[in-house]
């Protein structure tokens, strides 16, 4: 048989070239060893964007589109809205109960989250759980194995904490989900900042090429490389690391025009964001014909919630009677 997978996003708003080598490429991948849940994490969301959540039925749209585009199969994977499935936040409210405080403020993640997100009041109740509900959601379906990437770990030890405390209460129910740790091509976003919807420095998937060209332009490259007769150092220039990952053919010659002033910066860009708009042309194409058709996306997370209640009201029964309560 195979072992159970979770993963899942935040609707916050477009997919990214990071999520497409970070997640996407390796959810494709893993549907196929698996039996995979990839969850619209909703939930998740509001915990950010509580202020104005207006935007968010269309980026679940969106995103949902985009995970199709990119190969997520919904016969083979279970496609579906967290907020759907209600046992989330009954399991949340349970766990919530037995975790100490010291474990939720001591996550590095939530530390860094406060000290770069802005323009966001993130000192809230809701915040502080989010690894909380984590655990939930991981758990409901007894995950065997959770893919993310190093910096992701923390979370997912404390979730194996939570893991041995209920069993440690009550009873044996849920087992320790293990990290799937993928090793992904290293993608900065423009400023050379991690790529990420909050920073505001990503190249999303639906962009134009006009818009992927201006972004481009703004990439910081090699400091030291000021005029064009100046040789760059292409291995800590953002703009090579690109072309390592899209243009991997072109890797021998674009190190040839940054070592020997052979190509200025603008130009090394211009060639860039083509080759970008090339590789993402035939998902564009997709994720077009997909949002063209709304009810599809509805009927793939209806069918999806349908799919995964089916797991989760069974998992939440033997927690009320692990527990004593039913």
């Amino acid at each position: 048989m195979k072992k159970t997978l979770l993963s899942g996003m935040r609707p916050t708003g477009p997919m990214h070239l990071g999520h497409l080598l970070g997640a996407l490429a390796n959810w494709t991948q893993l549907q196929e060893k698996y039996d995979c849940y990839y969850m619209v994490a909703d939930w998740h969301a509001l915990m950010s964007e509580y202020a104005d959540p207006s935007a968010m039925p269309d980026c679940i749209h969106e995103m949902v589109a985009d995970w199709i585009a990119s190969g997520v199969d919904p016969k083979k994977a279970v496609i579906f809205r967290q907020s759907d499935v209600k046992e989330h936040l009954e399991l949340y409210m349970i766990l919530s109960l037995i975790v100490p405080l010291p474990w939720l403020e001591r996550c590095p993640t939530y530390k860094e989250q406060l000290r770069e997100v802005k323009g966001r009041d993130l000192t809230t109740y809701g915040f502080l759980g989010y690894p909380v509900l984590q655990a939930a959601d991981i758990i409901l379906y007894k995950a065997a194995a959770v893919p993310i990437g190093i910096d992701q770990v923390p979370h997912l030890e404390l979730t194996r904490e939570i893991v041995r405390r209920f069993n440690g209460m009550y009873k044996e129910i849920f087992p320790e989900p293990e990290a799937l740790l993928t090793k992904v091509p290293k993608l900065l976003g423009a400023d050379r900042r991690k790529m990420s919807k909050s920073y505001k420095n990503f190249i999303a998937l639906g962009e134009t090429p006009d818009v992927i060209g201006k972004k481009v332009l703004s990439m910081i490259t090699d400091p030291e490389r000021i005029k064009l007769s100046d040789k760059g150092h292409p291995d800590i220039c953002n703009v090579f690391s690109y072309y390592k990952v899209f243009k991997p053919d072109m890797e021998g010659e674009v190190k040839d025009w940054c070592e020997n002033a052979k190509l200025g910066c603008i130009d090394c860009k211009k060639r860039l964001s083509e080759a970008l708009a090339e590789y993402l042309k035939p998902f564009c194409k997709k994720r077009q014909d997909l949002l063209k058709d709304r009810g599809y996306i509805d009927k793939i997370l209806k069918q999806g919630a349908e799919k995964a209640s089916s797991v989760t009201s069974k998992t939440i029964g033997e927690v009320y009677k692990a527990m004593g309560i039913r």
